[in-house]
């Protein structure tokens, strides 16, 4: 990062806001009903995907909600880069059936379509129409209480200020958001990760890191924000490969479900930088998985970024549990890079070619990528032939230059 970036940064009127409370633990769940209920909320509208609610893992959910009294009010189609339309149908069950709270149980998904549901039922119109975009409206009201209940360690949607929803007319992945859009109240139970296979565990965990790694380094990262990044750097860096290796180990799930609630924490109300941009845009065009095309991403882009902010790079390899006494800065920002090469392969992430990204799009793709706001964060100045670099890097169509 350049003097000029630093200044920008330090010029900037920053702000940070945590809307949402954070209760956590081993057996958590069974506290749900109740804390929901402290809301003054009767009735649920429970957002949830078709593999979760099949494989049990909502029930105990649901039991405490019943136990404490609390109706709910089953929506469970919730898809994979949720689309305006289905935020439209969730929300009008929501109106139909007279609910006056939602409860969001999965990943990332189901996280921000609960809130884009909260959106639509406390605003007139489409949540497209609150698009976080120059001309679009803002949003007005806070949304109805909202409890987050991940599944998954990686978004950190349970604690974000934004919902990621897909236009498919334009095919075309959007931001909502800002502290309104916040869950009022996310419960984190490792016990409900468990399940979770190796492969989602991996495209997951990497996620979180990249959230953490990106957050850090952007231009407009701020001390409160590098506090929660380079501790979420360091849990995922010691739990990812337990968790991947034995699902059951609660300490590694517990570790890892912390590392991407505070990974989700280093967003504040900021941005990310070019991994993010990309796999968004890209993930709006070609119905790949969030976690696993930025997994696939995160090498290439932290090779192309290290410059930016070398320093910076060299303490995310202390972070990760390399020695860097004997490393210069360069040596240790190198390190990182070459780290994350490493995990991915040892996680068995398959590349965007395994993942169904044709090489011939990439003109396309960096031109996508240059429309989502997360580029101006970037620690490295990005450009159309910058992102067609990282593209070929991702591709192997160019040579590895660390």
């Amino acid at each position: 990062m350049t003097l000029n970036m630093k200044i920008e940064s330090m010029q900037k009127f920053h702000t940070f806001e945590i809307p949402t409370v954070i209760k956590h633990g081993i057996g958590a769940v069974k506290h749900v009903g109740e804390e929901v209920k402290a809301y003054g909320v009767s009735k649920v509208l429970l957002v949830t995907d078709p593999g979760i609610y099949q494989a049990g893992v909502v029930d105990p959910v649901i039991a405490s909600l019943k136990e404490a009294q609390v109706d709910v009010v089953l929506f469970n189609k919730v898809e994979p880069n949720p689309p305006v339309r289905l935020v439209n149908e969730g929300s009008a069950l929501y109106e139909k059936e007279g609910c006056n709270g939602l409860v969001a149980v999965g990943g990332g998904s189901s996280m921000d379509t609960a809130k884009a549901i909260g959106v639509e039922a406390t605003h007139e119109g489409s949540v497209l129409d609150y698009e976080a975009a120059e001309g679009k409206k803002p949003l007005e009201n806070r949304i109805p209480p909202l409890t987050t209940i991940p599944t998954t360690a990686g978004t950190g949607s349970e604690v974000t200020q934004w919902a990621v929803i897909t236009d498919e007319e334009r095919e075309f992945k959007f931001n909502t958001g800002g502290p309104l859009i916040a869950a009022h109240l996310t419960v984190i139970d490792p016990e409900l990760h468990v399940s979770m296979p190796p492969h989602v565990t991996a495209m997951t965990g990497i996620d979180a890191l990249a959230h953490a790694i990106e957050c850090y380094t952007m231009k407009f990262a701020q001390p409160i924000t590098d506090a929660v990044a380079l501790m979420a750097i360091e849990y995922a860096a010691h739990y990812i490969r337990r968790a991947f290796a034995d699902g059951e180990d609660l300490e590694a799930r517990y570790g890892m479900a912390q590392a991407a609630m505070l990974a989700g924490l280093s967003y504040g109300s900021e941005s990310a930088g070019a991994a993010h941009a990309m796999s968004q845009t890209l993930g709006g065009i070609i119905p790949v998985a969030h976690g696993q095309c930025v997994a696939a991403m995160m090498g290439p882009v932290m090779e192309y970024n290290w410059k930016g902010y070398p320093e910076k790079f060299a303490r995310i390899a202390q972070a990760f549990g390399i020695d860097t006494s004997r490393m210069t800065t360069e040596e240790a920002a190198k390190a990182a890079v070459n780290w994350m090469y490493d995990l991915v392969e040892d996680l068995e992430v398959p590349s965007l070619e395994e993942q169904g990204v044709p090489k011939d799009m990439i003109d396309r793709l960096s031109k996508e990528a240059m429309k989502d706001p997360q580029t101006v964060g970037n620690p490295r100045d990005l450009n159309e032939k910058a992102y067609n670099w990282i593209y070929a890097r991702c591709f192997d169509l160019t040579p590895k230059t660390v």
